[in-house]
């Protein structure tokens, strides 16, 4: 038998005309006005960040590829999105450091070792961002306040950060809870709608629900992301909430502040939305997202972490398959066989 000289990509094999690199620039595109936002409530560390990030990103991919003889595949852009989800996910307090190591696992250890887009079982800014909670709890865990805005100041936590462990401490005395850890501690929650614009304490990129959902929506139209799986997960933390706040005897209360607080529309719209990380069926991408929204409610009010959605995201990853093997659509005239298993 003659073996084919044809390469066959990884899976899932769809007929379209748009190219990774496209598709990519699009993820790019929906994500500018979140940028815009951290700048804007973070100053110019913020962007700093950003670029490090991305830089790392592709800086990594790019010499793995050379020291494993491997066709050049920067050119998709996939580094340059998994550099800046990951850097969306940080507080702007983190060394410059943070970003560069962050984003050179996520792409050696989560990517390219398993082969490359297409190949990974986790998304790979998810599993950084987790990686660094991890190996800096205390630096990724505290966030200051959006101070930018109200002064005028641009190169504030530039200059902190400049002045090394004298810097450190006037960050510190900008601290600042989030709006979930306020929730649940009891603690006076922020006001809805600095929370839907962004002027809370929180990571770069979660922060403005408005600039989130203004390129999840671009997404959605573009027909980039399948708008089930925002939707779904979006919705089922909203019902939880409604269900909790009931137990508590405080109905509604915890509606909106769980739905406007924390990663939830970065992760519905950027990040549980991952090609390669998610079924491929319509109905297990509901069942995928409706797991993330179980799995980040049940942390946010039951477990020792404010925050659920990275881990909700990552724990859905590693069951995808088995999703995708639950919701196969049987072949017409399919006839299950006595004794045998579905």
């Amino acid at each position: 038998m003659t073996m084919s000289k044809y390469v066959v990509s990884s899976s899932p094999h769809i007929a379209n005309d748009r190219t990774v690199t496209s598709i990519m620039i699009e993820v790019l595109i929906a994500l500018i006005p979140a940028v815009a936002m951290s700048v804007y409530f973070f100053g110019f560390y913020a962007l700093f960040l950003e670029v490090l990030s991305v830089g790392a990103a592709i800086g990594a991919e790019a010499l793995f590829n050379v020291i494993t003889k491997r066709e050049q595949t920067i050119r998709d852009c996939s580094a340059a999105v998994t550099g800046l989800l990951l850097a969306l996910n940080l507080p702007v307090s983190v060394p410059f450091y943070v970003p560069i190591i962050g984003s050179a696992f996520a792409i050696v250890f989560v990517k390219m070792l398993f082969g490359g887009i297409g190949k990974n079982f986790a998304n790979p800014a998810i599993a950084g961002r987790i990686f660094l909670l991890l190996a800096w709890a205390s630096a990724m865990t505290s966030f200051v306040k959006p101070i930018v805005w109200a002064n005028g100041d641009a190169f504030v936590y530039f200059r902190c950060i400049l002045k090394g462990k004298d810097g450190l401490l006037d960050v510190a005395a900008l601290s600042t809870a989030t709006p979930l850890a306020s929730l649940r501690t009891g603690a006076q929650g922020e006001n809805l709608l600095a929370m839907f614009l962004g002027g809370v304490g929180g990571s770069l990129g979660e922060t403005s629900v408005l600039a989130l959902l203004i390129g999840g929506v671009y997404l959605i139209v573009r027909r980039i992301i399948d708008w089930r799986v925002p939707v779904t997960f979006i919705g089922t933390v909203a019902v939880f909430a409604l269900i909790y706040g009931v137990a508590k005897g405080q109905p509604g209360s915890y509606i909106l502040p769980s739905v406007l607080g924390g990663g939830l529309f970065l992760g519905a719209f950027f990040m549980a939305t991952d090609y390669s990380t998610t079924p491929n069926t319509k109905l297990g991408l509901a069942v995928f997202a409706f797991g993330c929204g179980l799995i980040t409610s049940l942390i946010r009010f039951f477990g020792s972490y404010p925050e659920g959605v990275s881990f909700a995201i990552l724990l859905m990853n590693v069951v995808t398959p088995f999703i995708d093997k639950a919701c196969k659509p049987r072949p017409f005239g399919y006839v299950k066989k006595k004794g045998a298993k579905a």
